[in-house]
């Protein structure tokens, strides 16, 4: 078997490449990243550190190719392959797109069957939007014959890979826990031999479980972290202040989704209580920069921070304690290396806070999630 995987970072190597090779799977990494690519064509393996403890895993059958400098290539193993992945980062979707449908157009001609494309990105809704993508360079010829062949079901992927640095540039270090969970519907053919994965009928829940608790919980780290002088997230942890509004913080999201989704209220706590481990975890600890940067996309109003706040006040009926303040720390959050941080940190000293705040969360002003967070703004 196949695969063809968009992103040789640390997430898909030491992620979705890892369980590829467990899997049994030739991986084929697709990067425009020239040191990481010829080190895969020439060593062909690489090592994946198990987090906290002394366990290593050695993927093998692996290889790359340069989308910078080798189009056709990336082309022909589309057109060959079993099962296309990725994991780019959702504002790289758009970019990738062109050659995937290259790719599929040569697997149509040719006949070679179902095939399905699995992006596993940090969002709702990855594989449909780049579904989009697609379908946006198709006529309605070969809509209705990806329609038939090419599936672009969804996916939830949760594994913290810190930020790190090793002598060999393919070496990454990965936490222990994972979980990827696909949507039965949208795959064409069978189910992908991929060990790991869950199929789940409706996936909405676990996304959201996973958006609300673990990037959430996060989030509200780094920014709380940030504002209080805390350079990592396992320094943010051991400040038992922040802790606690970390803990309030996922209580108030665990609520919307015990009321959305029905989780059992036990074991939704056991899951909060695992996810609070993990960033204690010094071992994946990562800088709250890092955690933080893109506060304008996290802002956004279909995000881990304003959505499930403001669905706290449409579902609870009432309105949240703790999120506001995360929310405010994060439109505080300033990092001369980060882009949007710059942007936004601009835009507040240009339009003052309160009005920034309405643009990047899409919040009108008598809404109570924003009075509540303006309680937290100290200029206007």
């Amino acid at each position: 078997m196949k695969a063809v995987h968009f992103g040789a970072g640390n997430i898909g190597r030491g992620f979705i490449g890892a369980l590829l090779d467990q899997s049994g799977f030739e991986t084929i990494f697709v990067d425009v990243n020239d040191q990481v690519i010829e080190a895969l064509n020439q060593k062909q393996s690489y090592q994946v550190v198990l987090a906290g403890g002394d366990q290593k895993l050695t993927v093998e059958n692996v290889s790359g190719i340069n989308s910078k400098y080798e189009e056709e290539k990336v082309t022909e193993a589309i057109a060959e392959a079993d099962l296309i992945t990725t994991a780019v980062g959702p504002s790289v979707l758009p970019l990738i797109a062109p050659v995937i449908v290259k790719g599929l157009q040569k697997r149509i001609i040719a006949s070679k069957g179902y095939l399905n494309v699995i992006a596993c990105e940090n969002m709702i809704g990855g594989s449909s939007l780049l579904k989009e993508h697609v379908y946006e360079r198709l006529n309605n010829e070969e809509k209705n014959e990806f329609d038939r062949l090419i599936g672009f079901p969804n996916a939830a992927v949760d594994r913290i890979v810190p930020d790190q640095k090793h002598e060999d540039p393919l070496t990454v270090e990965v936490e222990p826990f994972y979980e990827w969970v696909v949507e039965t519907n949208g795959l064409k053919g069978k189910q992908p031999e991929v060990k790991g994965i869950t199929f789940v009928e409706d996936l909405t829940p676990y996304i959201e479980r996973k958006l609300f608790t673990v990037n959430t919980g996060h989030a509200a780290a780094a920014y709380l972290g940030r504002q209080h002088g805390h350079i990592t997230i396992k320094d943010a942890m051991d400040d038992e202040a922040l802790v606690e509004k970390v803990r309030g913080t996922l209580e108030e999201t665990g609520a919307v989704l015990i009321k959305k989704y029905q989780f059992n209220q036990v074991e939704h706590n056991a899951y909060i209580n695992k996810i609070i481990e993990r960033f204690m975890n010094p071992s994946i600890s990562d800088e709250v920069t890092r955690v933080g940067r893109g506060p304008i996309r996290k802002l956004g109003p279909e995000d881990r921070l304003i959505r499930p706040a403001a669905e706290y006040v449409s579902w609870i009926g009432e309105t949240p304690q703790y999120l506001p303040e995360v929310i405010a720390a994060a439109l505080h959050f300033d990092d001369t290396n980060d882009e949007e941080a710059i942007k936004l940190q601009q835009s507040i000293k240009d339009k003052g806070e309160l009005r920034t705040l309405q643009e990047v969360t899409g919040l009108l002003e008598d809404h109570p999630l924003f009075l509540e967070i303006k309680k937290y703004i100290t200029t206007n």
